[in-house]
């Protein structure tokens, strides 16, 4: 066989049909579409630290894999943190930026970050390689990949690399019929809560609906960014994304799109922006971008959570994918999952160092996930799993 490898500096390199055919249309953040937009509002690029540098592998002139990659500077926007990691190297005065990240930009979810029509066992060789060279031939210190199913970890782990674990919180839909249904397998204290979360929301007369991506105007789209600015504002800092990606998505992928909104005497007070995988296999809600002009209680729980856990149950979705981080989210019925990345380190010294500190990380992760789901809010032998 025959294999040849090109890297594209930009995703217009490659034909979008090409792209979608090889990375499948379901999952939203893989799709030729999001990754365009991304780049063509200049979220992604080198000003921006996020240069394009995505993989392409061609068997007999036939694409056979996509790989999406980027050369960075700096480890913003990631959700898997290594700081420590490049603290370390500045310490040692040996440089850790520029470095090679697969992931999905801003976007914590996991799901495919090797797209293959032939077997992973195939062609994760031939990609592992190609990133040591990179990392040989450029001075790029490493290369990560973030946020790995289950089956590429179990591939990249085989090629020698080294495998970190993290926690989010999902939650899976055991066929309820209603959102009280759901409520019903809790115990009586952690329900009440959640009631009384819920109707503190009413009375201060906010009302939320959803909003399909192509319901979605020009008025509410602002409206939308506008709180999704000013609550990065009050961090101290801009929002990653510009509103020309964001109107570049809901031209191209409103399919994928649903955004709660939440009004108060008639003003749109708050919104949380979703995707949703359309695959009915593995169908799944993503909350992914939030902001609020004023501080309502328990408006943030409502929005990001409860109206997308009823949408779920409305819309027979499988799975919710709130976003990173939150043990806030336990006592809410989203239960802990694992998440996986994967790492080459370059420096032979470092290397060992950081399989050291994966090792000791990992058995603290596996002990912290325990004690989360003994935390769950369920009622004695009731399980989301």
């Amino acid at each position: 066989m025959s294999f040849e490898i090109k890297i594209l500096n930009s995703i217009e390199q490659i034909n979008k049909d090409q792209w979608n055919d090889l990375c499948g249309s379901h999952y939203p953040f893989l799709r030729y579409e999001f990754l365009q937009a991304l780049e063509k509002s200049g979220c992604t690029s080198a000003d921006t630290g996020w240069q394009v540098a995505h993989i392409t592998l061609y068997q007999d002139s036939e694409l056979v894999c996509l790989v999406p990659m980027y050369q960075k500077t700096h480890s913003y926007g990631e959700y898997v943190f290594d700081w420590g990691w490049a603290d370390a190297y500045a310490q040692h005065q040996i440089p850790y930026y520029p470095k090679l990240l697969t992931a999905i930009p801003f976007s914590p979810c996991y799901g495919p970050r090797i797209a293959s029509s032939l077997e992973l066992c195939v062609v994760m060789p031939i990609i592992i390689q190609q990133l040591k060279r990179m990392c040989d031939e450029y001075n790029f210190s490493s290369w990560h990949g973030l946020f790995h199913p289950q089956s590429e970890i179990t591939q990249l782990q085989q090629q020698g690399l080294l495998i970190r674990e993290g926690c989010q919180y999902h939650w899976k839909n055991k066929n309820y019929t209603s959102f009280e249904e759901f409520l019903a397998s809790f115990t009586s204290r952690k329900r009440k809560n959640i009631k009384r979360e819920r109707r503190i929301v009413n009375e201060q007369q906010v009302s939320i609906s959803a909003v399909e991506g192509a319901q979605i105007d020009s008025v509410l789209l602002q409206e939308f960014y506008h709180c999704y600015q000013l609550t990065y504002l009050k961090r101290g800092r801009k929002g990653y994304l510009n509103i020309e990606f964001f109107q570049l998505l809901l031209e191209s992928l409103p399919s994928h799109i649903v955004l709660f909104v939440a009004r108060h005497q008639g003003q749109t007070v708050a919104c949380a922006w979703c995707f949703k995988n359309t695959d009915p296999q593995n169908s799944t809600l993503y909350g992914r971008y939030w902001g609020s002009l004023d501080n309502f209680d328990n408006l943030h729980f409502e929005t990001c959570y409860y109206q997308g856990l009823e949408y779920c149950i409305k819309h027979q979705i499988q799975r919710f994918d709130p976003g990173a981080q939150g043990e806030h989210k336990i006592q809410r019925g989203f239960e802990p999952i694992t998440t996986y990345s994967s790492h080459y380190i370059k420096h032979p010294q470092f290397r060992e160092a950081i399989d050291d500190f994966l090792l000791r990380e990992t058995k603290a992760m596996q002990g912290y996930k325990q004690q989360l789901t003994e935390l769950l809010p369920f009622k004695k032998g009731t399980t989301e799993s």
